[in-house]
């Protein structure tokens, strides 16, 4: 009962349509933007323009981006000086010399001569150390050299400190970068500087500057404990980037009060555009909240009038689409997407050639596909429309989305099959170039910006077949809707379930297969959906697996398994079909469309067959009618009534022994009429011309497939072998 309420309710209705009106109107542009969008090459139709006030002239957005840039890449990284290392690089060689020590006196004293060692300084530095030792001509304590090695490398440090130690040149892009000492920043030559890697590996290893063993051994004792005092500050780095774009001014001039921004009949410059769009800017800036809050009704209104006229149009002329809160809900997300991509466009001041990837064309062929080419094209106005406002009411943008979207309309009004979608690619392309052109000779434009626009339109194309096809998949799933597409798959003989009644219901198949041809037939002939008819036909009997042989048509030996049952038994039977069918069909995921063939073909019929054979028995006056009626419920669409009077006319007419046009037409004219008497065609749409169409059709359909064939010579001795 809730999901019910949720479906069909008017106050749903009015949330869906209320939300969607205030969430457009929200990314609608403000104050004086809201005007008709202006183009470089146009002319000025309206009165001279004059300033009400002084303003500044905004700098175009990608210009302005472009000096931005500039000045961030211009910006140096940020190091500072440490200026209290000494202290800790002292007690850093007092350590380092001490182990020096120990391990050089107990590799002289073990006497190894091979140069073998564990010290941290290279092999050939420590040959050196020993060959001091051994060259002596006083015997002295290697301590003493390690003293003398420890001061030198001091002198070292000193040398190297006074430049500076780098920790890293990774964030120095340019050659220069900013020295803070104290409270003074100095652009120093990034060349000067050595880092500590350097140090330890090009310096010790490469440089040929060394002049002796002796200044190596020393470089490479004061490299390994070296520590830099040059340290790289990131927040100060970012800092100096955030103060880079500050200085970059947003303002390309300033209008005086009472200077004409354009005359009448002048064509729009970039400046004169510029000048026109910061007017309109401030003008909206200086507008007192009563005139925003008269702005945003004027909005509002304009929005629901949009919304208003598509929400008339379905309840004129899709009632079904109309009273289902889901697909309105449906279209409501549909026309909210393509507005939030316009409004992402028009905030990120992406350019004017970038509108074009708001792929409108795909929401276009999704309702078409999804319900029917008419509701497509009227969708695809109103969506144009809405969009083309969003962006500064710009008319020739909406036309470029109209065209764009009525080609991709018709090109999957037919649809067969889902790779059909990607043949909307050219008619797309097509729609958007010839508007593009038309427009940009229109006004003058560069060739380059029509190229362009060209350019990102093909992007548009080639991307909304993609976007249609996958979408339209999601679609089907989350809001359960079943599409021509879907309906045509189902109508693939070789799905599981028709593939089960074809193997063990064949009279019930090709009962079925006849049946869906009569109802195609009929369906188009009042312009229902043949295609959903034939299908609904196709499943409408599936129930009869699981019992083939209680079924007539089934009977292939001749035998009745009824003969041996009650008539109230039989109808139990019989009425079980249904139940099954709907578990069947529920068990191999068929649409909820697809199902309601199952129950409805029957509707709350009497079985008469049953019921006039249990009168016989009882007694008319020991029988309920009711007893041997079907469970219902009865036809609700156009297309399951045309297969309750498909399925009974075609069952019927097989029963004639000797049918001829006029006894078929009677047959068919009789039962239309029982239905009918019998209220079973009461909640379905069909008017009385409709039925009269249906049943044209069906005598016409009927009476053709009663014919003979010329007999084959001998053929009675070949029957009779």
């Amino acid at each position: 009962m809730t999901t019910e309420w949720l479906v069909s309710s008017i106050r749903v209705k009015f949330i869906i349509l209320f939300t969607t009106v205030v969430l457009i109107v929200l990314l609608m542009p403000r104050g004086e933007s809201i005007e008709n969008e202006i183009s470089v090459g146009a002319v000025w139709m309206d009165d001279e323009l004059n300033a009400e006030f002084t303003f500044e002239v905004l700098k175009d957005v990608n210009e302005y981006k472009r000096e931005v840039e500039k000045k961030v890449k211009e910006a140096l990284p940020v190091f500072i000086m440490e200026q209290n290392i000494a202290q800790v690089i002292k007690d850093s060689i007092e350590q380092f010399h001490l182990s020096l020590i120990n391990e050089l006196e107990k590799a002289i004293n073990e006497k190894n001569e091979s140069g073998e060692n564990n010290l941290s300084i290279s092999a050939e530095s420590f040959l050196y150390a020993k060959s001091i030792r051994a060259k002596a001509h006083t015997p002295r304590h290697p301590e003493d050299y390690l003293k003398e090695l420890k001061q030198t490398a001091l002198q070292k440090l000193t040398v190297w400190y006074q430049t500076g130690v780098l920790d890293s040149r990774k964030m120095i892009e340019r050659d220069s970068f900013v020295l803070l000492k104290g409270n003074v920043e100095i652009v120093e030559d990034a060349k000067k500087y050595i880092t500590v890697l350097e140090l330890r590996d090009r310096q010790l290893k490469n440089n040929p500057s060394f002049k002796s063993q002796a200044d190596k051994l020393v470089t490479e004792y004061a490299a390994r404990i070296v520590i830099p005092n040059v340290l790289f500050q990131a927040k100060l780095t970012k800092d100096e980037l955030n103060a880079a774009k500050e200085r970059v001014s947003r303002y390309a001039g300033i209008v005086n009060e009472g200077e004409i921004i354009i005359g009448k009949h002048d064509r729009i410059t970039p400046d004169a555009k510029l000048k026109i769009e910061s007017y309109r800017l401030k003008k909206g800036e200086k507008t007192e909240k009563i005139n925003l809050l008269l702005q945003f009704v004027g909005k509002f209104l304009h929005v629901l009038t949009l919304v208003t006229l598509f929400g008339i149009y379905l309840f004129l002329f899709r009632q079904k689409i109309f009273r289902n809160n889901l697909t309105l809900a449906l279209f409501a997300l549909m026309l909210l997407w393509v507005c939030l991509v316009a409004y992402a466009q028009s905030f990120l001041h992406l350019g004017t050639a970038t509108r074009f990837f708001v792929f409108l064309p795909t929401a276009s062929m999704l309702v078409t596909i999804i319900f029917d080419s008419r509701v497509g094209f009227y969708s695809t106005v109103i969506f144009s429309l809405a969009i083309g406002g969003l962006i500064g009411n710009d008319y020739t943008y909406a036309v470029m989305n109209i065209v764009a979207g009525a080609l991709a309309v018709y090109t999957v009004r037919d649809i067969k099959n889902r790779t059909q979608i990607f043949r909307s690619f050219l008619y797309i392309m097509l729609g958007y170039s010839v508007t593009i052109i038309a427009f940009g000779l229109e006004r003058f434009a560069s060739y380059d910006k029509i190229l362009l626009e060209l350019g990102i339109a093909g992007i548009n194309s080639l991307i909304s077949p993609v976007l249609t096809y996958g979408l339209l998949i999601f679609f089907e799933k989350i809001f359960k809707i079943t599409t021509d597409l879907t309906l045509l798959e189902l109508s693939n003989f070789d799905r599981p379930l028709l593939r089960d009644l074809a193997s063990k219901a064949p009279g019930t198949f090709n009962h079925s297969i006849a049946v869906g041809n009569l109802a195609e037939g009929a369906a188009a002939a009042i312009h229902a959906n043949s295609l959903l008819a034939r299908v609904g036909a196709y499943y409408h009997d599936t129930g009869k697996i699981l019992a083939a042989k209680y079924f007539v048509e089934n009977q292939v030996d001749g035998g009745n398994m009824h003969d041996k049952l009650s008539p109230i038994e039989s109808t139990r039977v019989i009425r079980e079909h249904v139940k099954r069918g709907i578990e069947l069909a529920k068990f191999y995921k068929l649409p909820a469309e697809i199902i309601d063939f199952i129950p409805m073909h029957h509707g709350k019929t009497v079985m008469t067959f049953f019921y006039e054979k249990a009168k016989t028995l009882y007694g008319e006056e020991n029988v309920v009618i009711d007893d041997y009626r079907y469970p219902g419920p009865k036809p609700n669409t156009k297309e399951t009534a045309i297969v309750m009077l498909a399925d009974s006319c075609e069952s019927a007419v097989k029963s004639i022994n000797i049918p001829d046009p006029v006894r078929v037409e009677n047959l068919i004219s009789h039962l239309i009429e029982s239905r009918i008497d019998d209220g079973q065609l009461d909640e379905c749409p069909l008017t009385f011309g409709d039925i009269l169409k249906i049943k044209a059709s069906f005598i016409a359909s009927l009476i053709g497939q009663q014919y003979t064939r010329i007999r084959y010579p001998k053929q009675e001795a070949m029957e009779s072998k």
